[in-house]
């Protein structure tokens, strides 16, 4: 089967945030702020700590949030140049193939350690940190979009 695409942006952005937000050490830096942050909300209510120490925990709250929601996935997308480019993607029993203006690039399957399906992606993962997206609008219709998942779940075997 193959597709072709070019990304839409406000889709990009929402699957990097997915990811970022699925890395095991942001969660626990957000749930620990959060914890300290309401923390500090009671111990204030309580006339505990100043309103300064509140101040600090909302500030590191607020300031987490806009880096892991809106800078990191900003900045990620404005530095790649492949969120910019149109692809045509082959998928078949041995490899997937990538197919751009500037050349080709073919995985074995084996390449491969996981994906993940979004809303809007296939996520496939190299690694922990790096990822090919493969937005589900690109198929022409459910059926195709359908036996891609069961090709792709078949052949990576694991799904997080």
């Amino acid at each position: 089967m193959t597709v072709s695409f070019s990304y839409d942006k406000k889709q990009v952005i929402q699957a990097l945030r997915y990811h970022f937000m699925t890395r095991p050490e942001i969660r626990i830096l957000v749930i620990l702020i959060n914890v300290f942050t309401i923390a500090a909300a009671v111990l204030l209510y309580l006339k505990k700590i100043h309103p300064f120490s509140f101040l600090i925990f909302s500030t590191l709250w607020l300031t987490l949030m806009l880096v892991v929601w809106i800078i990191l996935p900003n900045s990620i997308y404005k530095r790649s140049h492949t969120f910019r480019d149109s692809f045509f993607l082959s998928f078949n029993e041995e490899e997937v193939v990538l197919q751009t203006e500037r050349g080709n690039q073919s995985w074995p399957w084996q390449r491969f350690s996981k994906f993940v399906e979004t809303p809007y992606f296939f996520h496939l993962y190299f690694d922990n940190r790096s990822f090919f997206l493969v937005p589900k609008d690109a198929f022409d219709n459910i059926p195709d979009q359908q036996a891609t998942r069961e090709l792709i779940r078949n052949k990576i075997g694991k799904s997080a």
